[in-house]
């Protein structure tokens, strides 16, 4: 009967993380990020220090959404109208995942900043010796790679909606070789956050949803990337 009463309460748990994945936005965000960062980690000799912090940051972020999701339902379910300590209870939940997500960004940064800072200056140098049309073929690349992914999962047209986005591959493929090329701080970003409102404008327009506009954002700047590194 304990045993029973320990597998159903393990049942119970990975039930409240499936349901969190399944209907969160943000925790899908959060599961996404967190499995592009472990897949880096094999790539690099991380000390067990490093380690230990990269598992550590990404297991407060997943925690802090999940309280936060537990909070939200849990007043939902008590009050089914707008009060301002519901409200209160609701940002301060929004608050903390707020917090663990910058201070993932800070442990990111620490733990993988020197590590890219020699392939970058590699993989710069070649870029910015390759030829125009090397670039252009590697943009038309993503184009097509992109048209082949919305083609398996039959949805939408190769211009609007499906996954993933082309306008949000396109977008921060572009911004992607223009960071490559100059490797200017200012620039990067600049090119990033123009990506980023091309991305926002078609979840504006409807065109399509969150999910669809960041795994296109991520292919786009992932694929760039790779063939950057094979053939610039």
């Amino acid at each position: 009967m304990k045993v029973k009463k320990l597998l159903d309460s393990f049942n119970y748990a990975i039930e409240g993380i499936i349901y969190s994945v399944r209907t969160q936005r943000n925790m899908r965000i959060h599961m996404t990020v967190a499995l592009l960062v472990l897949i880096i980690c094999f790539f690099y000799d991380l000390s067990k220090a490093e380690i230990l912090a990269v598992i550590i940051t990404i297991s407060m972020v997943i925690m802090a959404e999940l309280f936060n999701t537990a909070v939200e339902f849990a007043i939902d379910a008590t009050t089914n109208y707008y009060h301002p300590l519901a409200k209160i209870s609701k940002n301060a939940a929004a608050g903390a995942v707020l917090i663990t997500a910058v201070n993932a960004i800070a442990v990111g940064f620490i733990v993988f900043g020197d590590k890219l800072e020699y392939m970058n200056f590699i993989v710069i140098k070649k870029v910015r010796s390759t030829s125009p049309y090397t670039i252009f073929i590697i943009l038309t690349v993503v184009c097509i790679a992109t048209i082949g992914i919305k083609a398996i999962f039959g949805e939408g047209t190769p211009l609007k909606g499906g996954m993933p986005s082309g306008h949000s591959a396109l977008a921060f493929s572009i911004a992607t070789t223009i960071a490559l090329i100059t490797g200017e701080l200012a620039v990067v970003i600049l090119s990033y956050l123009l990506a980023f409102i091309v991305a926002q404008s078609r979840v504006d327009s409807e065109a399509h949803s969150v999910m669809e506009v960041i795994y296109g954002g991520i292919f786009g700047t992932l694929v760039t990337a790779f063939l950057f590194r094979i053939f610039g």
